[in-house]
């Protein structure tokens, strides 16, 4: 199963730089939201430097973006990672759609 090549380190990044919650982060970096919960707290990789997912190629900021709106995002962009393409490529297709004004 692939995680992202620095879990920790991106788990940092996105504690630090996004408004995702604990459950949908640890379920992307493969850990558990508690660890999440210490990252956030401080006690939990203090010296580590965030890694950005995005830099790394494993996120984009549009996916970043629907996950924070939506709390159930995140299990369906581990997809992109965990190996289902066509769900994967699908996932981006929607995120890559311009919202619809409302009627």
């Amino acid at each position: 199963m692939a995680m992202p090549l620095m879990p920790k380190a991106t788990a940092v990044w996105l504690v630090e730089n996004t408004t995702l919650t604990f459950d949908q982060i640890g379920e992307f970096c493969g850990m558990h939201p508690l660890e999440i919960q210490g990252i956030a707290d401080g006690e939990v990789a203090t010296g580590i430097r965030g890694q950005d997912p995005i830099a790394a190629g494993e996120l984009s900021s549009e996916e970043i973006a629907k996950a924070e709106g939506d709390d159930d995002t995140v299990s369906e962009l581990t997809d992109i990672l965990r190996g289902d393409p066509e769900h994967a490529e699908a996932l981006l297709e929607e995120a890559r759609q311009p919202p619809t004004p409302d009627e």
